[in-house]
């Protein structure tokens, strides 16, 4: 019995406990890296251009002349351009 409760612990770490983690750290690197003119994905799918922050929010560029201030925290991603993206036919050959 005390066996199968240890198993539970170990399985509830590793599919659990060790993901979220991950991918907290993976959200505090990406904010911590954030800055003026990035191009980013907001959590509510918006796209954007970082134009000013602070130490709590930001403010981006959704269309000329329209600025949204949202917090860095609501950053989901950021975009990646197409410039950015390898060119998978490049590498193949016919």
């Amino acid at each position: 019995m005390l066996v199968s409760l240890g198993l539970m612990v170990v399985i509830f770490y590793f599919l659990l406990i060790r993901p979220q983690r991950r991918r907290a750290m993976q959200q505090r690197d990406l904010v911590e890296s954030l800055g003026v003119g990035d191009d980013v994905i907001t959590v509510g799918g918006m796209f954007g251009t970082i134009r000013a922050m602070d130490d709590e929010s930001v403010t981006v560029q959704v269309a000329p002349g329209t600025d949204i201030r949202m917090l860095k925290s609501a950053v989901l991603r950021k975009a990646v351009t197409e410039d950015n993206v390898p060119d998978e036919e490049a590498g193949e050959t016919s």
